[in-house]
């Protein structure tokens, strides 16, 4: 076996790299898993052909595709010394094995004096690839870094149809596919968030494959800031994939010894189907991403206040709302924006974190008291990173905010960003929170950001250059900082919704609020399209009121909650609005939820291919044992039958007895039904494994708007 080729495989993957000393490092392959993989055999497979036209020797893609290696491919490194040294040519050093397992190569091109460490770990678990570069300048005039791709990734050349993720604000992670393609893909994102735009992640398959068979693989950047994706098919036949921070001009100056390193790409592949790199992602971000101090506790239902008071806060309001919010079965309370300085709209008061004496002149200390004595966890919500132009911190500092020289600074919800890349500022920001924390011992940080940063200036300190790669690092710091302070403390990532969702907020984050829009309709897409990438105890669902207050619709209060189950749960309405009965219909759902959150959040992910008037998604317990399904009509149905409702993810040898466990009564419009025949709403009736598969079993009628839920259980 060749010495110079790592090895990583584990969890269906592998990956193998031509690391040889003093040679350029390349990926050889990187997939699903081989049987009995010989790395001389697949170097020999990968052989380069001449072919007229062409040049004369190989051009190999390399991990960073150096401008110097002549292939024509977009480059993943570009980096020079006023306009000079540009033709970096990497080559291998050394090599050190890593736990995970993982390898670091060390690389130098000793003629520019930049040196390259590559860095590749692999859940063996999971079966997910985590890959980051540093660029550091060993010469002695500083290094220009304009793009750094987290590595250069070749892409076998049938991943010929693209899933991207788009949006709006209230449409987060609406799929986009793209077919077969000659050219490049290319996704930028300058928003100083991940965005509710452009989502840091792709799915790249086959034009035969689903969500349960065929060739997949993902990617997804984790990074809070600006990004760059690109997806390159190339004449040649070849194809790569790179991924990165997407900088601002003249943002990344090294001097003499210093470094840049990327974000982390994530990588896995498949050859059954979309679904199993879902589930890979899903095992990765729960097993080795998320803060293991907080990820094993059940998750709490919320109650949260902003849709039902927004500024208008007073104390014997708000403790109602405690009082009704804890007779439904919330767990946690948390309190929206409106509770400090001048804050009564949104005009005022960001920056000024102090308990207003105006609301509340007794502090937050009878809130707080009633909320754990009806035995709920408080919470609080803060914007750290804005300051309102009318408040005292503004005043004092208006040199603390990012701007850009000679350019009108742009408000958006009448506010400003912070510059977290100053010490004074992010000091400024910790000792206020975390007196808060401290004093009401605040169990939970909803952690709000509700603008993008146009004009991320650093000020005189940088000469006005842009710092908005510092901000991002600077607000993972002032995150951690917290956490280390308070190890109990749990964090949600909230931008409005969901527009910074990423790997990179939830490595110091308990959860992602996913969308602004509680639309119980819009809220099935939109979590659906969040599920390619994250599992559902992080995506926050909350009941939302009759009325949209975003959309207009009304929605009935079974649905609602059918919406909200297959998430992070909570509540986001004003209760004392809701009639008794749909009260007592939210308790139900809500017992519902804490009976089943252990198989929703620890299970494995299906999303069943449907008709588009429905959405149908499934966990199924580890254990093949126990599974949810959910099945619910977004629209009238085509056709005069009811739609088939295949299950998904079940041991084909097993019987289960399946029921339907929401709504509480018979939703069929046309009686009698399935419903009755399987007696569904008690005893239910029991089936294959291989039979719900393959055969599936009819839905009742329903008018649009009404969802199911399927309990199965191993009989």
């Amino acid at each position: 076996m060749d010495e110079g080729v790592l090895t990583l495989s584990g969890g269906g993957v592998l990956v193998m790299v031509d690391a040889r000393q003093g040679e350029r490092p390349r990926i050889i392959y990187c997939g699903p898993e081989l049987a009995g993989a010989d790395p001389e055999q697949l170097k020999a497979l990968a052989a380069w052909q001449y072919v007229d036209g062409s040049a004369g020797q190989e051009r190999a893609l390399t991990l960073s595709n150096e401008l110097s290696t002549g292939t024509l491919a977009p480059a993943g490194l570009l980096a020079s010394r006023n306009g000079e040294d540009w033709a970096i040519d990497l080559r291998v050093e050394s090599v050190r094995s890593l736990e995970g397992p993982g390898v670091e190569i060390h690389c130098l091109d000793a003629r520019t004096e930049v040196g390259a460490n590559y860095t590749l770990l692999l859940d063996q678990s999971a079966g997910v690839l985590t890959s980051r570069t540093r660029i550091t300048n060993h010469g002695d005039k500083e290094l220009t870094v304009d793009w750094c791709a987290a590595l250069c990734l070749p892409l076998d050349f049938r991943l010929s149809e693209i899933m991207g993720f788009s949006g709006r604000w209230a449409g987060e992670f609406q799929r986009e596919e793209i077919g077969a393609f000659q050219g490049s893909y290319v996704r930028e994102n300058m928003a100083g968030r991940t965005s509710h735009e452009c989502f840091p992640g792709l799915i790249l398959k086959t034009p035969d494959t689903n969500e349960a068979h065929g060739l997949a693989c993902g990617f997804h950047l984790a990074w809070s800031g600006n990004h760059r994706l690109r997806v390159d098919r190339l004449p040649d036949g070849r194809c790569a994939l790179q991924m990165g921070e997407l900088l601002w001009p003249g943002e990344i100056r090294l001097a003499v010894g210093e470094s840049y390193g990327t974000p982390d790409l994530l990588a896995t592949w498949s050859n059954q189907g979309v679904g199993a790199v879902s589930r890979a992602f899903h095992a990765h971000l729960s097993g080795e991403v998320l803060d293991t101090r907080t990820a094993s506790k059940p998750r709490p239902v919320h109650f949260n206040t902003w849709e039902a008071v927004y500024f208008f806060h007073d104390q014997s309001t708000i403790i109602d709302l405690a009082k009704l919010a804890a007779s439904v079965g919330a767990e946690r309370f948390v309190l929206d924006d409106g509770w400090f300085g001048a804050r009564r709209n949104d005009k005022a008061g960001l920056g000024d974190w102090w308990v207003s004496p105006d609301v509340y002149p007794r502090g937050l200390h009878p809130i707080v008291n009633k909320v754990r004595e009806l035995g709920m966890e408080f919470g609080l919500w803060f914007e750290p990173e804005m300051v309102n132009p009318d408040s005292d911190l503004y005043r004092a500092h208006p040199d603390w905010v990012l701007d850009a020289p000679g350019v009108d600074t742009i408000a958006f919800r009448n506010q400003l960003t912070l510059n977290l890349s100053k010490p004074e500022v992010a000091d400024y920001l910790y000792e206020k929170i975390a007196a808060l924390v401290d004093e009401y011992k605040i169990d939970y940080i909803k952690w709000d950001m509700n603008r993008d940063c146009h004009h991320p200036g650093g000020g005189a300190q940088t000469g006005g250059r842009a710092v908005m790669h510092l901000q991002t690092l600077a607000v993972y710091r002032l995150i951690d900082r917290l956490r280390d302070a308070f190890p109990n403390l749990e964090i949600e990532s909230c931008s409005s919704g969901g527009g910074r969702a990423d790997y990179g907020i939830l490595r110091r984050t308990d959860r992602i609020w996913t969308s602004d829009n509680n639309d119980a309709r819009d809220r099935q897409q939109i979590q659906k399209g969040a599920s390619y990438f994250f599992p559902l105890r992080v995506l926050g669902s909350h009941v939302g009121p009759k009325k949209c207050h975003i959309t207009g619709r009304r929605f009935s209060m079974q649905f609602r909650v059918a919406s909200a189950i297959f998430g992070h749960m909570g509540l986001e309405l004003n209760l004392a609005h809701e009639s008794e009965t749909d009260r007592a219909v939210l308790a139900e759902g809500i017992a519902l939820y804490k009976k089943h959150r252990a198989l929703l959040h620890t299970g494995a992910f299906h999303r069943v291919p449907s008709a588009p008037h429905a959405n149908v998604v499934g966990v199924v317990s580890p254990s093949r044992a126990e599974a949810m399904f959910s099945y619910a009509l977004l629209e009238s149905r085509p056709r005069t039958a009811p739609d088939r409702l295949f299950f998904a993810g079940l041991d084909e040898a097993r019987q289960y007895r399946v029921r339907i466990v929401w709504p509480g009564v018979d939703p069929s419009i046309n009686q009698p039904s399935i419903v009755q025949s399987c007696d569904l709403m008690r005893k239910g009736t029991v089936f294959s494994g291989a039979a719900l598969m393959q055969f599936g079993m009819q839905t009742p009628p329903l008018h649009p708007d009404s969802a199911l839920i399927y309990h199965l259980e191993e009989a």
